[in-house]
Parts: C-alpha cells; sequence; structure tokens
C-alpha cells in the first residue's frame, strides 16, 4: 500500500496537482509525507488525531502501522522495517510538525507510551476547543513559516463519539472529549487557506458503523465546505 501511494501522490505532486487521499487509516501519511519530501526536497505536517500515533516498533503490543506513523516519520523508531520503506519514511523535522486534538493520556499511559509534547508542538483536544478555527491557523502558519511545503492530515477519531460513531470496531472503548463537526470544519477552513499546503489526507471511516450513511454525508460535507471557494 505504502509504495503504490508513493507512487500515486509521488505523480501528483510532480505534475502540480492537489492529492486528496481518503480512506484507510492514519499510516497513508508514510507514503504521503516521505513523497511530498521528495518532491519537494522537504516537507512539513498540520496532523489533526485524536492520538499522538507515536508508539515506538518496539514497544507496539499490536504491531498497527497507524499507532507509530509519526514516531517512524519523525525517526524515533523504525529500525526494525524492511527496505525501501525504511529509508523514506524518516521525512520530517521535529519543527516542522504541528500536531492537534490528542486526548489519548489514558491510553498512553496504559501501554507505557510517553509523550512526544517535548519535541514537536501539540495541542490537546481540551485546549484546541477554545478556538479551533484560529488553532487551525497558526498550526498552518507555523509549519508554513519552517517548510515551504506542507501536508494536512485528519483523523476523523478526531471528533468525540457522539458526533462520528462510525469509528473503531464495535464494542471499543471511546476517547472523551473530542470535536464536534463545526469544531473541526472552522479548522480545517482556517488550516486550508495558509500558503503552501500541497495536499490532504482524511482517515477512518467505518461503514458498518453508519447504516444509514449520515456520518458519509458529514464527511463529503467537511469536504465540500472546507474547500468551497478554495483555489
Amino acid at each position: 500500500m505504502a509504495e503504490q501511494l508513493y507512487a500515486q501522490v509521488r505523480s501528483a505532486l510532480a505534475a502540480g496537482r492537489f492529492p486528496l487521499v481518503y480512506g484507510a487509516d492514519c499510516s497513508v501519511l508514510l507514503a504521503a509525507v516521505p513523497a511530498l519530501a521528495e518532491v519537494a526536497g522537504d516537507a512539513g505536517l498540520v496532523f489533526v488525531d485524536g492520538h499522538e500515533d507515536a508508539t515506538p516498533m518496539e514497544v507496539s503490543v499490536s504491531g498497527e502501522a497507524a499507532n507509530m506513523e509519526v514516531a517512524l516519520l519523525l525517526g524515533l523508531t523504525g529500525q526494525g522495517i524492511q527496505e525501501p520503506l525504511r529509508s523514506q519514511v524518516s521525512a520530517l523535522r521535529p519543527e516542522a510538525i504541528v500536531m492537534l486534538g490528542m486526548r489519548d493520556d489514558l491510553y498512553r499511559r496504559q501501554v507505557g507510551v510517553p509523550t512526544i509534547a517535548d519535541r514537536v508542538h501539540l495541542v490537546a483536544a481540551a485546549d484546541l476547543h477554545q478556538d479551533p478555527a484560529g488553532f487551525g491557523r497558526q498550526a498552518a502558519g507555523q509549519v508554513a513559516s519552517r517548510v515551504p511545503d506542507w501536508w494536512l492530515h485528519i483523523d476523523l477519531d478526531v471528533l468525540d463519539r457522539g458526533e462520528f460513531s462510525a469509528c473503531g470496531a464495535p464494542g471499543e472503548v471511546a476517547l472523551p472529549g473530542g470535536l464536534s463537526w463545526a469544531e473541526l470544519g472552522a479548522l480545517t477552513s482556517e488550516a486550508l487557506q495558509a500558503g503552501g499546503i500541497r495536499g490532504w489526507s482524511l482517515a477512518i471511516y467505518n461503514p458498518d458503523l453508519d447504516p444509514w450513511r449520515r456520518a458519509a454525508r458529514h464527511i463529503v460535507n467537511l469536504v465540500a465546505d472546507a474547500t468551497r471557494g478554495w483555489t
């Protein structure tokens, strides 16, 4: 998946197009960010997610790539993965990423993984509620000031489970305190107005948990509203 998506995103960027990647999970960043770094010479990332996704490979009990992609991109882990992925993934510098919406403190304590808030600029969900549009604008501006080209990634588990229930597996324990659709929309719209954005990925949707497709319509509306009038 990473090799094929890397080739597609790289081709789109090289042709001057704006890739919108939807589907799968946060492991798509292991293709998208290295592709941007290859084409542009450097890459930044505005990362919107309920989790930090910085679990080292060495301590992961599941091996799930979507729990560790930020650690891989920052070069904090990954010695055990095979080439060519290992050489590609370390594509981010700590100052070139801003992380928004995290609320996974309890989960990280349970698995024994410390926060990376001492290494990168991170705004937790509890603070993000105060001014989601402002934080979206500031995050994009900060990343754009460090690198000329950057990627926006949104994991929809940043939403409160009451707003978006088509997330995860049946019976999975939900993290409390996520964003509303309105807050996420405001954040996204502001981030897209910043200069330097080259692509966008949206991840997570379980259609089995959305029989009436209400969540699907929210996702489509998020993209439509955030890009309305945007060039």
